[in-house]
């Protein structure tokens, strides 16, 4: 076949010379990747250029790569090089190569030279003269756009950033279960249109000044179309801007902060759960109005940092929405550590009226650790966790410490109970029994198990597949059933999927019980 081709770009003009209409169209093409593909990707992640100006030259180089393709593996080759170049270009603004003033100038420079206005519909110029012969046989339909950042022919990678090191270890493990246990139930299935899910992680030992690394290793090395999962306040403190410059998923964070629940929503942050804010609340109405103690016989014990900070805050709340505004007692302990001893002293000291029940805003060791010591000093004293202690590795450690440590100590949650009989704890049992035979059901795996839910039915629901449109999935997905006996639901003024706490209490062999929190 005999092809010519005239294409302009590259600001003043790159005209391919005369000679080029002897080339294959293919290397043609190939080298105009090299040319575009950066100045798209570059441009795909400054805030300031309309996502729409890139897209249309996306979808517009699309149409030539179909043009230029002999066959459907020629049409993948160019398109995975042009998707290479792309991730170059945004490779060079994730290492300052180049700034965005720089990048809106090349992409007009671009749009210019294949005759475009921004708000007019662009075409790259060219011609293609088949022989008669193949024009009678050349294909009409529109290819689809080359796949996006950490999607290909074979599947979908995403990202979690979580501390397989550290004091938070074995909740991280869990929720990483939770997640996988979904995935592979999907890919049994066909998974996404038939491509297999991955999940890839990174770990930061819960330490936010690792918490970038962790993510630019999974986004620019691992090439991830998005994040699932990743755990910490503090943490995603750092991850959340760092997702939104590149307008990248940021799915159901294993947190109940603030940071991650913005008022308007950030438009890639979407939540599974309940926030720490209605999780504490949820157990001072509990502590007032069920077990009769007064505002001034309740303290908080609380890791020193953003996380500790939420939840204490979300009590002082709590306490002014039934009219009590004196300041709230708060006992505190350095982030990432066991050092309660301070607090322990402090609490022992509140003989004035003594406190008859800690809310506590801590990890699964420190919190054991102020059990431990606190027990046998303030009888009767009644504990009260979030969600976000870590379920099962509370209650192990306070079964190592004996019976009389367990019986008790309450956990809020925000899924249903791991021994109830609803569909989905069914379901979620029966996949992890046979995707990970041994593990034992848990609160945050079957969280992992929910949240991964959610974005596989969004993910089915989503074609073509591109982040934009999957956020759009998201913010029309109503009344969710997934069998928890309350349905979710999200919105564009509405990334928080559940407003549900469950109350749960362990007993003397250290099970968690169901307990009504109203």
């Amino acid at each position: 076949m005999t092809v010519r081709w005239s294409v302009l770009l590259l600001g003043t003009c790159f005209v391919m010379p005369a000679g080029a209409a002897l080339a294959a169209p293919s290397d043609v093409v190939r080298d105009l990747a090299s040319r575009v593909g950066p100045i798209v990707g570059q441009a795909s992640t400054c805030q300031n250029i309309a996502q729409g100006r890139v897209q249309t030259i996306v979808d517009q180089f699309g149409e030539v790569i179909r043009q230029a393709s002999s066959n459907n593996g020629e049409r993948d080759l160019l398109t995975r090089s042009f998707n290479s170049y792309v991730a170059d270009g945004r490779s060079r603004m994730v290492n300052s190569q180049v700034n965005c003033q720089t990048a809106e100038r090349q992409l007009a420079d671009l749009e210019r030279s294949l005759g475009q206005q921004q708000s007019a519909a662009p075409t790259i110029p060219y011609t293609l003269a088949p022989s008669s012969a193949a024009a009678a046989t050349q294909p009409t339909a529109n290819l689809p756009a080359p796949l996006p950042h950490g999607v290909t022919d074979t599947e979908i990678r995403f990202g979690t950033v979580i501390p397989f090191s550290g004091v938070r270890r074995e909740p991280a493990r869990q929720m990483k279960l939770g997640i996988e246990t979904a995935f592979n139930r999907a890919n049994d299935a066909g998974g996404i249109n038939g491509r297999m899910l991955r999940l890839i992680a990174a770990d930061d030992a819960y330490d936010p000044t690792r918490t970038l690394a962790a993510m630019t290793q999974l986004y620019e090395k691992d090439q991830v179309f998005g994040f699932i999962g990743n755990m910490g306040t503090a943490n995603n403190a750092v991850a959340i801007p760092y997702a939104l410059e590149r307008r990248a998923l940021f799915f159901a964070p294993y947190s109940g902060s603030a940071v991650v629940r913005h008022d308007p929503p950030d438009r890639y942050v979407f939540n599974y759960r309940a926030s720490y804010a209605e999780e504490t609340a949820a157990i001072v109405r509990y502590l007032m109005k069920v077990r009769r103690i007064p505002a001034k016989q309740i303290a908080v014990f609380a890791q020193n940092d953003a996380y500790g900070d939420d939840g204490a805050n979300g009590v002082a709340k709590a306490f002014r929405s039934l009219g009590i505004n004196d300041p709230i007692i708060r006992y505190g302990f350095p982030r990432g550590t066991l050092d309660v001893d301070g607090a322990v002293s402090q609490l022992k000291a509140q003989t004035k009226p003594p406190i008859k029940a800690v809310i506590m805003i801590a990890t699964d060791r420190a919190a054991a650790k102020f059990i431990e010591k606190t027990h046998d000093a303030v009888p009767g004293l009644i504990y009260a966790n979030i969600s976000a202690v870590g379920s099962t590795s509370l209650a192990t450690e306070l079964k190592l410490l004996g019976t009389k440590y367990t019986e008790g100590v309450i956990v809020t949650q925000g899924v249903p109970s791991v021994a109830g009989y609803s569909s989905l704890v069914l379901d979620y049992k029966n996949a992890l029994a046979k995707y990970f035979p041994g593990e034992a059901p848990d609160y945050t795996s079957l969280e992992g198990y929910i949240s991964a839910t959610i974005l596989i039915q969004a993910l089915k629901q989503t074609t073509p597949l591109d982040t934009e449109r999957l956020v759009d999935t998201l913010e029309s997905m109503r009344n969710i059933d997934l069998g928890l006996g309350s349905q979710l639901s999200f919105g564009r003024a509405e990334h928080q999927a559940s407003h549900k706490i469950w109350g749960t209490t362990l007993d003397e062999t250290g099970t968690y019980q169901a307990i009504e929190l109203e």
